[in-house]
């Protein structure tokens, strides 16, 4: 066979027994066209028929692969630098990575316009991200630090934050990583915790190469992060200055961050002093602020406001937060507000489901406000962590988590089809976050580029949800909840 036969064709009929439409979804033509993108030299045609016998047709091919997808995105789009392109696998199986794994990329800034940005996972489209664009972003960051420091090009009182420099980027990314792991279904979004150092690895060195070698570039780069940098200080000092007047004395045993930027900002409600301590330890010091609870919190859901802050906790939150209670239909200064997102951190049980509930109850009943903005968020720890022998060089140890069983007993299967021995691998299970180092609960529960987390979005807090509220934390309603608890209480999953 030869060039003009050669290929692979596939019809495809929607049938209205399982999808909504008969029409073609575009993420179809997306996910058709991305492999054209990442596979240069191949033609990927889409024939849609109709029923009048007619067809329309698209059809993709990129001879410059990544690089010219860029192009064709940023066409009308003026580039601070010309594009930065490249690719590096392992070429050799070490304790870090396996052979074959690495990454390809293209990378460039643009001073205004929109911006394009895609990441691939052998060969599957991530557009959530993940672990991988982590690393792209850990690996120039530290390659264009270290030429600005090289250059002496960082003025006075001003510190660069990757932000700074990813504002106006725009990439692509095809990552190459054995045993990927997905947050979801849908895999949007890579999670594996591996990936951020194979693909900074893979990036840094060459890209501060090229910085090397093209000085002008560089300085370029330097100059766009820097005026970013200043316009952010800028914003955080205005935001400081509204918030001057009136401060309460924050909580002793709140740990606070020294980030000004509240849009960075992040505060922990953690359970016990125990995890509290670990978090400390472990937290970002720059925007990571810790408040560690004792005990469970009061059930607010029918407390008047003026009665709240008799609670110790309570109060050591609002104050904390900087906003205080208010009810859902009135309008609150949310300028006063001192961190951009609240992670409520508990253990992976009963009990912390239990302080989870209460802290919701809290939110939704007496500072809605902060829900229906999207600031609440519940982080999800791992309840165990698989431990992989390595067998020798083509096979490095290797460490997952899992949420519950569900994601245990998937881990343990997609070992069992690696053919992995089950006397090679070891669980172990957290009973609480106090027993994770701080690099642990780093690592799995707090670092936004692993963490997995819940953001609490109520559509309508005053109808169904109020209801269900009431039913639940309502004392007054314990023979409704009890007739819940007995229609539903089959469906609950004991942590026993």
């Amino acid at each position: 066979m030869g060039k003009k036969n050669t290929g692979t064709s596939v019809r495809c009929w929607p049938d209205n027994k399982y999808f909504d439409s008969p029409n073609i979804p575009n993420e179809l033509a997306r996910i058709l066209r991305s492999k054209a993108v990442l596979l240069p030299g191949i033609t990927v045609s889409l024939f849609t028929e109709k029923k009048d016998g007619s067809r329309d047709t698209q059809t993709w091919t990129y001879p410059d692969g990544l690089a010219g997808y860029l192009n064709e995105q940023l066409a009308d789009a003026e580039l601070v630098v010309p594009l930065f392109k490249g690719d590096k696998f392992v070429t050799e199986a070490s304790e870090s990575f396996s052979q074959g794994e690495g990454a390809s990329w293209v990378i460039t800034w643009t001073e205004e316009g929109g911006i394009a940005r895609e990441s691939y996972v052998n060969l599957i489209p991530t557009p959530s991200g993940g672990t991988h664009e982590t690393g792209l972003r850990d690996g120039v960051f530290t390659a264009i630090k270290s030429f600005v420091d090289l250059h002496n090009l960082l003025p006075k009182g001003v510190k660069l934050l990757p932000e700074d420099l990813f504002a106006r980027s725009s990439f692509v990314l095809s990552a190459k990583v054995l045993d990927p792991q997905f947050q979801g279904q849908t895999k949007e979004r890579l999670s594996s915790r591996d990936a951020v150092r194979l693909v900074s690895a893979m990036l840094k060195d060459p890209f501060e190469l090229w910085l090397n070698e093209h000085i002008d570039y560089g300085k370029k780069l330097a100059d766009l992060a820097i005026r970013q940098a200043q316009a952010r200080l800028k914003a955080a000092k205005t935001v400081v200055k509204k918030r001057a007047s009136g401060v309460a004395v924050l909580p002793g045993k709140l740990t606070d961050c020294t980030s000004e930027d509240v849009t960075r900002r992040e505060l922990f409600l953690v359970e016990g002093d125990s995890a509290g301590g670990s978090a400390k330890q472990g937290r970002d010091k720059d925007f990571q602020a810790i408040l560690p609870l004792r005990g469970k919190v009061l059930n607010s859901w029918e407390v008047d406001r003026s009665e709240l802050f008799g609670n110790n906790e309570i109060h050591d939150i609002a104050v904390a937060i900087g906003i205080d209670p208010h009810g859902p239909t009135e309008t609150v200064d949310m300028s006063a507000l001192r961190y951009g997102k609240i992670l409520i951190m508990s253990d992976a049980d009963v009990d912390g489901s239990h302080i989870q509930v209460l802290l919701l109850t809290l939110f939704c009943q007496h500072f809605s406000s902060l829900v229906k903005h999207g600031h609440i968020y519940i982080a999800q720890p791992p309840l165990y962590r698989i431990d992989v022998a390595g067998s020798g060089k083509s096979k490095p140890p290797r460490k997952f988590y899992a949420l519950d069983e569900g994601e245990l007993e998937a881990t343990l299967d997609k070992l069992r089809l690696e053919k992995v021995r089950e006397t090679a691998w070891q669980i172990s299970r957290f009973k609480g976050l106090g027993e994770m180092n701080a690099e642990q609960l780093f690592d799995t529960t707090m670092n936004p580029d692993t963490r997995r987390t819940l953001k609490v979005d109520f559509d309508q807090i005053e109808a169904d949800t109020k209801r269900i509220m009431n039913m639940l934390m309502g004392k007054g309603e314990a023979s409704t909840r009890r007739a819940w608890l007995e229609e539903k209480g089959n469906l609950a999953e004991g942590d026993i």
